[in-house]
Parts: C-alpha cells; structure tokens; sequence
C-alpha cells in the first residue's frame, strides 16, 4: 500500500527526517510515536504532498508507484486521507457542501456516477449515526466554533464519507477528553479492514487502548529507531524516550 525508502526531507531548508524506511501493507495499521519534533507531522505532510516540504532523497511510493510529482489532490483523490493535529476553519462555507464537493469529486475521479441530493443526505446521516453527531453539523460552517473534540469528529466524519484506503492521523487523540477519544476510535475502528490501512500518529499510549495496530515505531531525531508491537507502546510510556535515544 504505502512504501517508503529511505526518505529525507524537510523544510524551509532544514532537514527533519534522515533516512525514513517503512513499508505499510493493505489493512495494517501503523502507528508512528516521538517527542515534539521528532519528525513525526513532517512524515505525514511529506506523505500528502504538502507545500514547503521538500524531499532531498529516497522515494514514496503508494500502490507501487511513486507519489513524489504529485499534487496534494491528486494524492487525496487516490485515497490518501490526513486527519489534521490543528483541523482548519473554513468560514461560511457549511460541513454539508464542503462534503458533497469531497465526495463527488472522488467519485468523478474514480469514474463514478456524482450522488444527488438526496442520496448525499441518506449517506451522510448515516456516517453521523456512526460518529454519534447531531444532523445540526451539517448546517455549520466547516469547524467554526467547534470545540476541540467536535473538530476531531468531524475529521472522522470526512474520512467515513470519502472512504480513503490510507488514512494519516496526525495527532487525532491531542486535546481529546476520554469519551471523545472513545468515539474518535469507534470511528475509526469501525472503518478500519482487510483493505484499509492506517498510519497514526501519537505522544500517548493511552490512545491505543482503544485502537488494535499491528506495528508500533519509535521516531528520534527523524529516524526510526525502534519497532515492535503494542507492548513497545506500553514501555514508552513507563521509561520515555531517553533509553532508546543514541549514546
């Protein structure tokens, strides 16, 4: 699904990551653990093509083919999903055309038959009873004067309508009380398969109570310097980071 070959990049002529190699098969889920900058949010805006960041070596690769030359959109409209750390606001215009835009741009992209008014609302209510959100939602404007668990939620929203097949969360879980967290892994549980694959990125191992990855990673001084299974989450969070930092 995703692969990526020792991968340096960076921003505003600073490099961040030195030598990124990590290969994320269908239906796994990643989950990518650091300190404050650790590398962890350039990872993930290199992966979805964001502006400033630069790549100096290695290669991206989604579907086995290399993703480098791409937009951000045409990255998104392939099936690559970011769920933001800080969700952006977008004054006037409401989540419900914000959402049908999305959708039926992926649809157009992938050949598909636009949804209608009607067929929009079925599937968006839908996602809505899944996420436990009021309809009231969709008349608001996209994250404006939303608390910070409503903004998650909604982001989990997007992602239940859009159906990527990678989807990147960066930081979901930051600033979330435990009944929103609870509702963002539902969410997320529920959509997670055989055929989508996840990377999540995170301080906390409380989060992965809620959520099953099959690989966990450590990122220091944008390298990854340890893998392992849930269990290697669990000693982070008893011994930090210092043992596995470099002599």
């Amino acid at each position: 699904m995703l692969e990526i070959k020792n991968l340096h990049a960076g921003v505003e002529g600073k490099i961040i990551l030195h030598g990124i190699d990590l290969n994320i098969k269908q239906g796994e889920m990643h989950v990518i653990m650091g300190r404050n900058g650790s590398g962890k949010s350039t990872l993930s805006n290199v992966i979805t093509g964001r502006n400033g960041y630069e790549v100096t070596a290695g290669d991206i690769l989604y579907k086995g083919e290399s993703i480098l030359d791409w937009s951000p959109e045409d990255r998104a409209l392939a099936g690559i999903f970011m769920s933001f750390q800080y969700p952006v606001v977008i004054p006037g215009v409401n989540n419900t055309y914000f959402l049908k835009a999305a959708v039926n741009s992926k649809r157009k992209y992938n050949g598909k038959k636009e949804l209608d008014a009607a067929s929009f609302l079925k599937l968006i209510k839908e996602k809505l009873t899944e996420m436990d959100m009021e309809a009231e939602y969709l008349q608001r404007a996209v994250n404006e004067g939303f608390s910070g668990g409503e903004k998650k939620r909604n982001e989990i929203l997007q992602l239940l309508c859009l159906e990527p097949e990678l989807s990147i969360m960066d930081e979901t879980d930051s600033g979330l009380d435990i009944d929103a967290l609870k509702i963002v892994a539902k969410g997320i549980n529920n959509y997670h398969n055989e055929k989508r694959s996840f990377l999540v990125i995170t301080h906390y191992q409380r989060f992965l109570k809620y959520v099953e990855p099959d690989i966990v990673h450590v990122l220091i001084g944008g390298k990854i310097v340890k893998s392992g299974g849930k269990e290697l989450a669990i000693e982070l969070e008893e011994k930090g980071y210092r043992w596995l930092e470099p002599a």
